[in-house]
């Protein structure tokens, strides 16, 4: 436990004062999220590129305890695994950057997320078996695997994408869920003392980023950090076992949110739409309904930290159950939104 929390401050610390410098370097470089659309809601240029201070402070992190011991290779995670997504999170900083500074069309901005997963997937990141929650285990093959971890950072990746709409919200709904994998694999039921410490790092990076990204921010996490965020809480979800459930469960209004959105969005104008902004994200629905963003953020963890901590207590068939559970619940409060509103269903 001890070595947690010491790891964990230490990347909360080097993320905190990296934030900083990033934060004047943004301004310098001109790297910065103006309002200049109807759908931004805030009034003055903010810093983008704070993604790149808790990507540093992991990759140091790692780097120096890989270089110092096994802690983080006591388990099944080798340093190879490590390494590929030391470098698929370089990646999504590289076209973030690019992106915050220049602005990238749909089409080429998703290259990054693309590379850094198949990066992820090359490095031998897999899943070689899922609990069937009917009872038993459905074992995967290697090719299967691979298009499954794909499918599912990329899935995760522009969930976070979407998500980062208000101050804090995706960072810290990330948070939560590095939390929640932290406390499973805390458990004696499936002790992993690498993944908890990289859970642990993680959580440590993304709270002293989320110092200076609580409303009113005076960061953004940019356009690689919304992707990063979301690389990372995919992977711990994937290197922990296969543990997909815990984080649907976290993640389940910005997933709802994220389909909902994109199958509107395929309707109104199809593949094209898909990737054009707008504001109906239900955090922006609630924005414009009077919600504070406080509120909004508080609501979102609410949810994320019920239905989070159940996974930890309940079998895969309960988990099942809970996610239905979830499920109606987002359905009917989907319901409503558009009854009141039908315009912008």
């Amino acid at each position: 436990m001890i070595h947690l929390i010491v790891w964990g401050a230490t990347a909360f610390v080097l993320s905190f004062c990296l934030t900083v410098l990033i934060k004047r370097f943004a301004h310098v470089l001109g790297v910065l999220d103006r309002p200049v659309s109807s759908r931004k809601i805030h009034t003055r240029p903010i810093a983008q590129g704070g993604g790149a201070a808790i990507y540093l402070a992991v990759s140091a992190v790692v780097i120096g305890l890989l270089l110092s011991g096994d802690l983080l290779t006591s388990g099944e995670i080798t340093s190879r695994h490590y390494i590929g997504v030391l470098f698929g999170g370089l990646m999504l900083m590289i076209g973030g950057y690019v992106d915050d500074r220049w602005g990238l069309p749909p089409r080429m901005a998703i290259v990054a997320p693309i590379v850094a997963a198949a990066l992820a997937v090359g490095f031998g990141i897999e899943v070689d078996k899922l609990t069937n929650p009917l009872g038993g285990v459905i074992e995967i093959s290697a090719t299967a695997s691979g298009v499954l971890v794909f499918a599912w950072l990329m899935l995760v990746m522009y969930t976070t994408k979407f998500l980062d709409g208000l101050d804090g919200l995706a960072t810290s709904t990330t948070a939560v869920g590095g939390l929640m994998i932290m406390l499973l694999a805390l458990t004696t039921a499936y002790y992993q003392p690498d993944v908890s410490l990289l859970a642990a790092i993680s959580i440590g990076a993304l709270l002293g980023f989320l110092f200076w990204n609580v409303h009113p921010a005076s960061i953004f996490l940019g356009e690689g950090g919304s992707v990063f965020v979301g690389y990372l809480l995919g992977v711990l979800s994937v290197i922990s076992g296969g543990k997909l459930a815990i984080l649907l469960l976290v993640l389940g209004i910005p997933l709802f949110d994220a389909v909902w959105v994109v199958l509107r969005r395929f309707r109104a104008g199809g593949l094209r739409q898909i990737f054009i902004g707008d504001r109906k994200h239900l955090h922006h629905r609630l924005l414009d309904r009077g919600w504070g963003q406080h509120r909004i953020v508080a609501l979102y963890l609410f949810v994320a930290l019920m239905f989070g901590s159940s996974a930890l207590f309940l079998q895969s068939r309960e988990k099942l159950v809970a996610l239905t559970l979830l499920t109606i619940l987002l359905l009917i409060g989907a319901y409503v939104i558009v009854k009141k509103d039908p315009k912008t269903c």
